[in-house]
């Protein structure tokens, strides 16, 4: 019975809400994250990202392998180093690494607060295409692909490419 019920509930449910729905509704997607990088500004921003993340990974790799340098460095002179001083290199070594670690969760902050600064100003421009093309081709309603999990939709219903290309000539 219970199973009976939950049947109903997951297909029966849905399936009249969809017989209610307008017969003429129209609906589309877009897969944004495509759209953005298929755009011009969408790859400037990349470029700026990936320029960014490789010059901060830089420094960082700088950092990480200076403090295994420590590490190391301090295993050898462990035979040669009295317990207290050995003790205090250790926890020297520690608040390093520590150092490392925030510095490493401060750059990812950062880089992620960049990313949303570069992303941010194409998506709502991106917003306004995606009206006017849904306007302009009947669509009552347009998903995004990812945000959704759109398993299966006619080819005809993918936006994406029109929206870079409406996109491309408002420049």
């Amino acid at each position: 019975m219970r199973k009976a019920m939950m049947f109903l509930i997951c297909v029966a449910v849905p399936m009249a809400m969809a017989a209610s729905a307008k017969a003429d509704a129209k609906i589309g997607y877009v897969d944004v994250q495509k759209a953005v990088q298929s755009t011009s500004s969408g790859k400037k921003a990349k470029d700026a990202m990936e320029g960014e993340y490789n010059k901060r990974k830089k420094e960082l790799d700088k950092k990480k392998a200076d403090i295994e340098k420590m590490g190391q460095d301090l295993e050898k002179k462990k035979s040669v180093l009295s317990e207290e001083v050995f003790n205090k290199k250790q926890v020297e070594l520690q608040e390093e690494m520590m150092k490392f670690q925030k510095a490493v969760g401060e750059n990812q902050m950062e880089i992620q607060k960049k990313e949303k600064d570069l992303v941010d100003p194409i998506l709502e421009k991106m917003k306004g295409v995606i009206e006017r093309v849904a306007k302009e081709k009947g669509y009552t309603m347009v998903l995004e692909k990812q945000a959704q999990n759109i398993l299966y939709a006619q080819p005809d219903a993918d936006l994406t490419d029109a929206v870079v290309k409406e996109f491309e000539k408002g420049k």
